[in-house]
Parts: C-alpha cells; structure tokens; sequence
C-alpha cells in the first residue's frame, strides 16, 4: 500500500505554503491573526500490484485569535514554521494561536486519519495485502 499525502493553508483564496525564511513567516501569521483560514489535505492510496487507487480531499477551517509581534516573534524563534504550510503547526506551540477549529484535527497537522481509514477499507476488501 502507498500512501501520499500533501496540506496547503489557503487565506483569501491564495495558497500560504512553507515560508521560505523568518520575514515570510512573519507575513504569513500577521495575516493569520484574528483570521479563519482553510486547511485542505489531499490523499491518495495506491494498492499494489494491482494499481486500485482511492484519493480523498478534507478541508478544516481553523481560526487564530490575534496574535502580538512578541508571540510571533518567539514563534519563529523557536523554528516550527519553516517546514509546515502556512507557517504553523497545530500539534506544536501554535496550538495556544488557535482559537477555533471546525473539521478533523489531524487533517490540519497534515494526515486526516479518519479519512484515511475510510477509503482504505474498499481498497483491502478481504484479500491478503
């Protein structure tokens, strides 16, 4: 079985990625402050050799209270936005940003296991993997 997995933040209709250095960061969660935004994750399993494949797309919207350039600050000191689309982690201290979530948690920290599991029943069926 293989499994593919990718997250993209979106905030007015425009795609906040990994940001490439602390200035994008800053930007990025500026924006997010006091904001709901979406997170979307796409899934794709594959089963092999016989190449039957599922895909999923699930969307959480999550919702930061106003942050202070202090906190923003610290956050990036810390080094947790460089490798996570839209520069935060809500399984990391970004956790204390978030001030709503409606959809599956695990979906915003990049793998939406619930979904997951139910597009891979069809795929085992009640043949051996």
């Amino acid at each position: 079985m293989i499994l593919g997995a990718d997250t993209v933040v979106v905030l007015d209709g425009e795609i906040l990625g990994k940001p490439a250095d602390a200035a994008q960061a800053r930007r990025m969660l500026r924006r997010l402050s006091g904001r709901t935004h979406q997170v979307h994750t796409a899934v794709c399993l594959v089963r092999a050799p016989q190449h039957v494949a599922a895909e999923a797309l699930e969307t959480a919207l999550v919702t930061f209270r106003d942050l202070d350039e202090r906190e923003i600050q610290d956050y990036i000191a810390w080094g947790e936005p460089f490798d996570k689309a839209g520069g935060y982690g809500i399984q990391g201290r970004a956790s204390k940003f978030v001030s709503g979530l409606e959809g599956s948690y695990s979906n915003v920290v990049g793998l939406p296991v619930e979904r997951v599991a139910e597009i891979l029943k069809p795929l085992l069926g009640s043949e051996p993997v």
